[in-house]
This record gives structure tokens, C-alpha cells and sequence, in this order.
């Protein structure tokens, strides 16, 4: 049986899944139930300064897809609305209760050091076993210095960092905002300022849709809206991309990370272990499914590694990070060109409909005399655009098949039609 236990950046826990710092880990009602449920670790609702956060009504949006399935989730809470006694003593007791699993305490403050300087030793006396900056909160924080106002300056990023090492004697992760054009610039920041780990990604702005009679967008609160936090599955491509950068950037390669954006499943999860994620943090899916969705990732994760023969989570981390490179590298001379099993094709023709208007015009549609349709590929126009197969309604009947080539690999810096191209050292 795999072994699902990790240490990050000093952090022991049963298994790498953790509840993300969110309206599921505002209490210690909602966190006692998901240890009960078999949770790793939870990072707590932001913490602030007294006077608490106020929140509106209502708070929440969705990006739905068919048959009101949630793609996107959209928020404009705020950091926590309780005060911070009550949370310190909740987080205390917690910890004490359930002392095998991990405690990470997430805070935003005003980007002056005296506040850091007072709250840290008090988050300390909890026993947590960390803290995480929340650099990255994307709606009402910002407003005010804090949030994404931070994440988005490196120098910020650096500085505030650099006092809570001076402040703490825990492991400090830094929350990386996706709302900025390179994340790289925030992570070496942090890294700069002595953060042990980082994790990303924190929400994307967004407005998820509006009503056209009232025309105001989503979530309503009375007559008006505003931007917020976009998450869930939508978001898990870019959260992956932005993990792999911070992942294969030679500044940070060896940089903890802990994986954040629309992780659902244990799929999810080894995707983003595999591209650099020491922990993964999870949750909107508990928000939609509740906290016994942690049974299924650690059974589902256990299983496939046992499958492929990986004793612990260590054994496959960051696994795909040296398969991912620039554009400019990839061989140039590989091939595929697209295959329609017959037997299993049910004759829908969306493969040829999206080639024939918007691709290559590489799949021909015949009908026979008594009307029969069938599909095949025009091989000799096919260019492996892989469209078809991601139309076809029907898992594996269209796969695309590797053709040899004869051909050496060439990359786009050795390519004679790269007018910049290198020599091609024999």
C-alpha cells in the first residue's frame, strides 16, 4: 500500500490534501469534521487585525456548464469576519485534539511590520505548525494595501516575507496571486525573503455572468456587483501552468510548492505532485461535495501509485517538470497524424464538421447509396491538430498515431525556416 504521508518544508502530515484557507476552514466545527473525515491538513481562514472583516450578502456565483454543472465559482468574501481571539483559541484547541494533523494559519496584514511583529508570536503560541501569507486575495483586501495588492510587487513580496522570518520561528509559505503577467517574479521574490515554500494559485479576477433584466452581474448585493474570486475546475489549467514555471524556473526549481486551483479528484492532485506540488490544497470541490470527497482522492491516489509502482508521494513529484519546456524546443519533426476507429465511431460527423469549418479540411465525409454515413482521415492534409479527436463525443475513437518520420530531432532554434536558427552541431 502506497505510503500517502508527507513532509513539506518541515510540515508533517497524513496525506497531501489539505483544505485550502476558505469559508470551509473559517471554524473549528468545519475543521474537526473534515479531520474526521480523513483530511491532512487544512489551512486556516485568513486572520487579520481586530476589528474583524465585515462580509456582504449575497457572496457566491457560478460559471455553470451543462446541466448546471459547476465549472467556475466565484466569491467576494473577505478574510474572516470572527475575531481573532476566538479564532486563536479555536485554532489552540484544534491543534491540540488532533495534534497528527497539519495546521497552517493564513494572515494578510497592512504592509508595515509592527502588525506581523504582533500577530506572529500569538499565531505561534497555538502550536500551528505554519503560517501562510495571503498574498494573493483578489477582491475588497487590495482595496486596502492587502491581498493582490501585495502579491503583484515583488519588492512587497520580499519585504513582508522577510519580516515574518524574523518574527516566527515557523515554516512560512507564501500565496502567490495568478492575477499578475509573470508569476515567476513573486515566487523568487518570496524565495529571496526566506519563504519556505509557496502555493498558488489564489482566485482569478472575474465576473461570472449577469442578469439582463436587472443588468447586474453576479453575486447581486442589492442593486449592484463587483469583481471577484474566480475558482474551481475552470481554473485548474492555469493554476498547473503557474505551478510548472515556478517548478522548472532555475531561480526557484527547488522551492516547495503547495498546488492550488480546481482540484477535484486524485487525478487532479497527481498531475499537480507530478508538475512540482509537495501538498495540494483543495476547496471549492468541498464546497460543492462536502468533506467525504477526501475518501475517494486518497483510495483513488493510493491505488494508481501502487499501480505504477510508487512507494510514497516523494516517488513522483515533480516527475513532469523536465518534460516541460519552452515552445522553441519541441521537435519539430514529430508527427501524428489522426485515426477514426470505425468500429467505435457512431457516425455523428462533429469530427468533420469542426475540421471541415475551422481546421484543415483533412477528414472526409462519404455516404453510401443507401445513406449510410462514414469518416475517414485524409492522411496526406491531416497535421495532428488534435481537434478532431477532442470533438468526438466517444472516448478513444479517434487517437492520434505517432508517424515515423526518419527525421532527427530539431528544434525551432536549429530550424533552416527559423531565420534566427543556430547551426546544428554533427
Amino acid at each position: 500500500m502506497a505510503d500517502l504521508s508527507i513532509d513539506f518544508c518541515g510540515i508533517k502530515s497524513p496525506n497531501p490534501f489539505w483544505l485550502a484557507s476558505a469559508p470551509p476552514t473559517d471554524k473549528a466545527y468545519n475543521v474537526v469534521r473534515a479531520f474526521e473525515a480523513g483530511w491532512g491538513g487544512v489551512v486556516w481562514k485568513t486572520l487579520g487585525e481586530d476589528p474583524p472583516a465585515v462580509n456582504v450578502s449575497s457572496r457566491y456565483s457560478a460559471h455553470y456548464g451543462k446541466d448546471r454543472e459547476v465549472l467556475g465559482f466565484n466569491n467576494i468574501e473577505l478574510i474572516t469576519d470572527r475575531s481573532l481571539d476566538i479564532n486563536l483559541r479555536e485554532i489552540t484547541q484544534v491543534k491540540k485534539d488532533w495534534p497528527d494533523r497539519a495546521m497552517i494559519v493564513s494572515l494578510m496584514l497592512p504592509c508595515e511590520e509592527a502588525p506581523w511583529a504582533a500577530i506572529l508570536p500569538l499565531v505561534e503560541a497555538t502550536g500551528a505548525d505554519g503560517i501562510e501569507l495571503n498574498f494573493g486575495c483578489p477582491h475588497g483586501m487590495p482595496e486596502r494595501g492587502m491581498g493582490a495588492a501585495v502579491g503583484q510587487v515583488p519588492d512587497y513580496v520580499q519585504m513582508v516575507t522577510a519580516w515574518c522570518k524574523k518574527h516566527t520561528r515557523l515554516p512560512v509559505i507564501v500565496k502567490l496571486t495568478p492575477n499578475i503577467t509573470d508569476v515567476r517574479a513573486p515566487a523568487r521574490a518570496a524565495l529571496a525573503g526566506g519563504a519556505d515554500a509557496v502555493s498558488l494559485i489564489n482566485t482569478i479576477n472575474s465576473i461570472t455572468h449577469i442578469d439582463l433584466e436587472r443588468m447586474v452581474a453576479f453575486p447581486a448585493v442589492g442593486n449592484a456587483s463587483t469583481h471577484g474570486g474566480y475558482c474551481g475546475s475552470a481554473v485548474k489549467p492555469i493554476a498547473l501552468n503557474m505551478v510548472a514555471e515556478i517548478a522548472r524556473d532555475p531561480a526557484t526549481r527547488g522551492l516547495p510548492i503547495s498546488g492550488i486551483g480546481g482540484i477535484g479528484n486524485w487525478r487532479d492532485a497527481a498531475e499537480f505532485i507530478a508538475l512540482g506540488a509537495g501538498s495540494v490544497q483543495v476547496c471549492t470541490a468541498a464546497m460543492l461535495h462536502g468533506f467525504r470527497i477526501v475518501e475517494e482522492m486518497k483510495d483513488g491516489l493510493s491505488r494508481w501509485m501502487d499501480s505504477q509502482g510508487y512507494a510514497n508521494i516523494a516517488a513522483f513529484s515533480r516527475k513532469a517538470v523536465p518534460n516541460t519546456t519552452d515552445w522553441k524546443y519541441l521537435d519539430m519533426n514529430y508527427q501524428v497524424i489522426a485515426q477514426i476507429d470505425q468500429d467505435k465511431c457512431i457516425k455523428c460527423g462533429k469530427c468533420y464538421v469542426a475540421c471541415e469549418d475551422t481546421s484543415h479540411q483533412s477528414i472526409a465525409r462519404m455516404v453510401d447509396e443507401a445513406g449510410a454515413r462514414r469518416y475517414e482521415v485524409i492522411k496526406s492534409e491531416c497535421v495532428g491538430c488534435n481537434l478532431c479527436e477532442i470533438t468526438c463525443p466517444v472516448e478513444a475513437c479517434i487517437t492520434m498515431v505517432p508517424q515515423e518520420s526518419g527525421k532527427p530531432y530539431m528544434n525551432w532554434t536549429q530550424d533552416p525556416r527559423n531565420p534566427r536558427a543556430e547551426p546544428v552541431v554533427a
